[in-house]
């Protein structure tokens, strides 16, 4: 039997949902995508453990990054997310699934699913639900209990984020570059990171699952869970678009920028956002200063950062 639907739990997340069309349209732009190598990943565990590819639904969609790139896979696809404005600008990017429907966006919780909407997510409608770098913001007890509802017998749900990041040693400077942006952070950013951003940071080993909840969310099976992680002592990573990749100092402050503990320090020092005296300008300037002293010439400066990450998947009973 399905369980009803839970009342709305409290929001807690505040940066991302408030974000206003404008910086849902700069972290469209700066954030990035995730590797196919990953897609491929959610993919063959999904079918080969006994998932279809009817209906996709995808929770903290942001500006759809994720749904438009499994849509095609799919028949019928679904992003929400509880923020007007990254809903405005994942509507604008549109996309269409392999059945040549447009992808639906629309303004939810992780903890509501779609249950208030018109038409509404059915129950027992969904194949897979996927959250990427969201789900540390979610009321876990209230998402497992909906994620129950709406998930087809058999179907699954993948949760996966980027954890922390290091300076790799092919980088001129490496040590000096990450020990002085490690200093910055630990005294500026610091207060302004939340819990979620911590579970993020730890791999989501401490996130709720299904069955360690109160009460136990029973249609989940704990012995279909599926981990994998992703770092240096895992081999070469292959979580985002960039993996692997060399970027310039002006891909590396856009990046910085869409995260929400630099948002939060934006909001507590308006009169430096965005000024020279940024946190996020301060920290290039940093790495920019110790490449030149390693003898990267003004103009070439480059920086290859190694990714942790982790995707985690649980299946609903058959």
């Amino acid at each position: 039997m399905s369980l009803p639907p839970p009342a709305p739990a409290p929001v807690t997340e505040k940066t991302f949902t408030n974000f206003t069309p404008s910086q849902g349209a700069n972290y469209a732009q700066n954030r990035g995508g995730y590797h196919p190598t990953l897609y491929k990943t959610i993919l063959s565990h999904h079918t080969s453990t006994g998932g279809q590819l009817t209906a996709l639904l995808d929770i903290g969609c942001g500006p759809g990054t994720v749904a438009r790139a499994l849509a095609p896979h799919f028949q019928h696809v679904v992003g929400l997310d509880p923020s007007d404005g990254m809903i405005q600008n994942a509507r604008s990017l549109g996309g269409t699934s392999g059945s040549g429907d447009k992808i639906r966006y629309e303004i939810s919780s992780a903890e509501e699913l779609g249950s208030h909407l018109e038409p509404r997510i059915e129950e027992g409608s969904v194949d897979l639900i996927t959250a990427a770098t969201a789900a540390h913001w979610f009321n876990m007890p209230h998402f497992w209990q909906r994620a129950a509802c709406v998930l087809k017998p058999g179907g699954t749900v993948a949760l996966w984020t980027v954890g922390s990041a290091k300076t790799h040693p092919s980088t001129p400077n490496a040590a000096a570059i990450q020990t002085a942006t490690e200093a910055l952070n630990d005294c500026e950013l610091q207060p302004y990171y939340e819990p979620g951003n911590r579970l993020a940071l730890d791999l989501y080993v401490d996130l709720p699952l299904p069955w360690t909840v109160t009460p136990p969310i029973a249609e989940f099976d704990e012995e279909s869970y599926f981990r994998k992680e992703w770092g240096p002592e895992h081999g070469t990573g292959e979580l985002l678009e960039s993996s692997g990749m060399e970027m310039n100092l002006e891909a590396i402050e856009k990046i910085w920028g869409t995260m929400s503990q630099v948002q939060r320090w934006r909001d507590a020092h308006p009169e430096k956002a965005r000024t020279e005296e940024d946190i996020v300008k301060r920290m290039v300037r940093v790495i920019a200063s110790l490449l030149h002293e390693a003898g990267v010439e003004k103009g070439k400066e480059m920086v290859k950062v190694s990714l942790r990450g982790v995707l985690m998947m649980v299946k609903k009973r058959a």
